[in-house]
């Protein structure tokens, strides 16, 4: 069974910094590759961040310089590091895991709530 549990989210002043924590289990994580969507209230969905299995990342453009991805395949975790947040930046965010068979599972999202 697949499970990816984000942990992290929570309340912050304008140009604070919060790091979320995505544990994964049930896959073989080191090939996965990692993301992290992100979706504020009446918007689609977005990715904002990538990580591959080599370890090659991408990011949204308006997290670019902020936002920094990360993974630990010894402890089957990713992460997302959020600096310099902006009210902007408000939004459930998931982490995600897709396979070499282009399977996605999907985390149950945490809330990152940015206050100006």
């Amino acid at each position: 069974q697949v499970q990816l549990v984000e942990s992290g989210g929570g309340l912050v002043q304008a140009g604070g910094s919060l790091g979320l924590s995505c544990a994964a289990s049930g896959i073989i994580f080191s090939s996965n590759f990692m993301g992290w969507y992100r979706q504020a209230p009446g918007k689609q969905r977005e990715l904002v961040a990538s990580i591959d299995s080599g370890g090659r990342t991408n990011y949204e453009d308006s997290v670019k310089g902020r936002f920094t991805i990360a993974r630990d395949n010894a402890k089957n975790t990713a992460y997302l590091q959020m600096n310099s947040l902006k009210p902007e930046d408000t939004a459930v965010y998931y982490c995600t895991a897709t396979n070499r068979r282009a399977q996605t599972y999907w985390g149950q999202g945490t809330q990152v709530t940015v206050s100006s």
